[in-house]
């Protein structure tokens, strides 16, 4: 779901804001980094990546919209970076290995890192649905996606993908 690859802030080309209005954050420039054909599968998600407009380097913080039909990211687990969504409105429902649950306005839900726990969100509503999502930024992070014949490790700061027998994209 959080996939942040950290932007710092160049302090002598932009100074970070005090604040700012999330809705208004500008979207991120690339809608997915999953090679196709996964992608396009991203096409009703928006990510406004709030963190690194104040130049987070440590964690990263989306405010992301899903829209209806819609999913956060391919259903994958986390080897080294923990996860945390908070739902601010519509309805998601929260896919698990342990199966499904419906999150509504108000509604947290965690990932710890390395419990091989795969996660994603869907939007199987008629509205919009908005929520946080915090990750951190640990080195060395991987992702494995029991649905997709995919599978991720972060490479200096990008995300570098590989078929599960090993073959890249």
């Amino acid at each position: 779901m959080n996939h942040n690859s950290p932007t710092p802030v160049d302090p002598v080309a932009q100074v970070a804001p005090v604040a700012l209005v999330a809705r208004e954050a500008p979207l991120r420039a690339k809608q997915s980094t999953y090679p196709e054909p996964f992608a396009s599968r991203m096409r009703l998600r928006e990510k406004r990546p709030l963190g690194d407009h104040f130049g987070l380097g440590n964690f990263g913080v989306n405010l992301t919209t899903i829209l209806p039909g819609g999913i956060s990211a391919l259903r994958h687990a986390h080897t080294r970076q923990d996860e945390f969504v908070f739902v601010l409105e519509g309805e998601l429902m929260l896919v698990t290995n342990e199966g499904e649950t419906l999150l509504s306005p108000g509604m947290c839900a965690g990932f710890a890192a390395g419990t091989g726990n795969a996660h994603h969100l869907l939007n199987r509503g008629d509205t919009p649905a908005t929520y946080l999502e915090i990750g951190d930024r640990i080195p060395g992070d991987g992702a494995t996606y029991p649905d997709d014949d995919l599978q991720a490790a972060m490479v200096e700061g990008a995300w570098k993908y590989q078929h599960k027998d090993g073959r890249a994209y």
